[in-house]
């Protein structure tokens, strides 16, 4: 009898959230990079391609969460103009641009590298948004992005369906994190 197939990226999403949950603990480092793995081949990116940002308590930053090396340089404050991951967390809403580089937009965090290969930067050429929703409030934002030189190196642009999967992804993932807003409504 041939052995059973893999589970799906995404019953393998939600097989690790249960597991966050249930442990009581938090998201620890290690189901975190499960967990970027796993979305990763969800959306056909690499793992450098994923970020998960957490809005402070005051709800006045958003905290890279992932990836690692932006943890500590990665804040961006509410108040960020032209911000995505600000807008999605304040808005609440998801976004899609398959034209990232005409869209005015902090690159700080693009000019860190993140690939371990050893390869040149890429700058994000098309990227989504999702918010992590809690009870209604923001508790951060999740992003999928492919890089390149040029938007068609990048890879294909994000389809609605894309985005509806994001959607789906973010509701699972936002039960990783503790309802940590006061208030943000």
């Amino acid at each position: 009898m041939p052995d059973p197939a893999p589970p799906s990226p995404m019953t393998e999403i939600a097989r690790l959230v249960e597991e966050v949950t249930k442990s009581g603990k938090g998201l620890a480092e290690d189901l975190l990079m499960k967990l970027v793995k796993e979305i990763a081949k969800l959306f056909s990116v690499k793992t450098d391609e994923i970020a998960v940002l957490q809005l402070s308590p005051d709800a006045g930053v958003l905290h890279f969460v992932y990836p690692m090396k932006l943890r500590v340089i990665g804040t961006l404050p509410m108040t960020a103009a032209n911000s995505l991951a600000v807008r999605t967390a304040r808005d609440k809403r998801p976004e899609m641009i398959n034209n990232f580089p005409a869209h005015k937009h902090p690159t700080i965090f693009e000019a860190v590298n993140l690939d371990e290969s050893g390869q040149e930067r890429q700058p994000i050429q098309k990227i989504m948004s999702a918010p992590l929703l809690l009870e209604s409030k923001s508790v951060g934002v999740i992003q999928i992005s492919r890089k390149g030189k040029a938007p068609a190196t990048a890879g294909a642009d994000f389809s609605i369906r894309d985005l509806t999967t994001l959607m789906t992804t973010a509701s699972m993932l936002a039960k990783c994190f503790k309802p940590l807003v006061k208030s943000n409504e």
